[in-house]
């Protein structure tokens, strides 16, 4: 298992949601649904390592909420 942080770690929580809601506003759906690809490739590539990204990838599917 890597060092995947699954606790809140996010400075500015508040902004960076209002940013991402901001960047949705007007969409149709299948572009929400693009843009946030996107941003989830942009962020992969950004952390770079393969088994943090599985892992997160298990993490996300494992909770449903």
């Amino acid at each position: 298992m890597s060092d995947l942080i699954l606790t809140p770690n996010l400075d500015n929580a508040d902004d960076f949601y209002a940013n991402l809601l901001a960047a949705h506003e007007g969409l149709e759906k299948p572009d929400s649904d693009a843009l946030n690809a996107r941003l989830v490739l942009v962020l992969a590539n950004h952390i770079g390592d393969g088994t943090v990204l599985s892992d997160a990838i298990r993490a996300a599917a494992l909770s449903k909420n």
